[in-house]
């Protein structure tokens, strides 16, 4: 029974890259929700095309912040940058205390239309995550096994990329997982400020009531959201048993 999930996994992903390679095909489906002469798939451009500029932007929106959110847990987990936990901490809560529409609004007279106040928003808003996870992650590691690296004779550096943080990968991943799933999501409104992401069929299809450009557009972004934190999932948990944590 334990392969189902797989299977379902692997079905949904072949009709998701089936419908994005061929939408006509599916036409059928959709046609209900429209009027006879109005389009059922969306036709102002290629759904493949923004699907991968969406993840593009969305994929380069969680590098940096993985990148900033790490090296920050890093810095205040040692003992010199201990005192710059509470600044770190505010840093990163910047994305959640701004709603991505109003990063959006601040970052296009600074920036301009199209794909940067996109990428600034996503940025600031997967900081959090990322961050927190590595904290916990680089905070509890077990004693036994710092002292004895310790003990070894490994220098700070060596201890931290050698223990330390190969130690913290799993939750590190689980931290990323989160970041990235909302980020997909939310990258929809970078539609509004002309970027090109899978909201340009939303909002293509609300602009001209119509339900089937709505559903298509909603349906990837959640496939895509689905599948990826599935691989995330996948990927956390090899590591974890490769480390004995599970």
């Amino acid at each position: 029974m334990r392969f189902v999930p797989l299977l379902l996994r692997l079905l949904l992903f072949a009709v998701l890259v089936g419908f994005l390679v061929s939408p006509d095909t599916f036409e059928w489906l959709l046609r209900p929700l429209v009027d006879g002469g109005t389009p059922a798939i969306y036709n102002q451009g290629s759904l493949l095309s923004l699907t991968l500029q969406h993840l593009e932007i969305v994929f380069a929106a969680t590098l940096a912040a993985a990148i900033l959110a790490i090296l920050l847990a890093i810095l205040v987990t040692r003992s010199f940058g201990a005192e710059f936990l509470p600044l770190s901490r505010s840093l990163v809560n910047i994305g959640q205390t701004f709603p991505p529409v109003a990063v959006l609004a601040l970052a296009v007279p600074a920036v301009g239309f199209g794909a940067k106040p996109t990428l600034i928003a996503l940025f600031l808003y997967g900081l959090l995550p990322i961050f927190e996870n590595t904290l916990t992650a680089l905070q509890n590691l077990p004693r036994s096994v710092t002292e004895a690296a310790r003990g070894s004779g490994m220098t700070a550096m060596q201890r931290l990329l050698k223990v330390e943080l190969p130690l913290s990968l799993p939750v590190i991943i689980a931290g990323i997982r989160l970041s990235v799933t909302i980020n997909l999501a939310t990258a929809t409104i970078g539609s509004t400020v002309a970027a090109k992401t899978l909201g340009e069929v939303i909002i293509a299809g609300l602009q001209s009531n119509n339900l089937a450009f709505v559903l298509q557009g909603g349906l990837v972004v959640g496939a895509l959201a689905v599948l990826i934190y599935d691989a995330l999932s996948a990927l956390e948990a090899m590591l974890s048993r490769r480390l004995g944590l599970r």
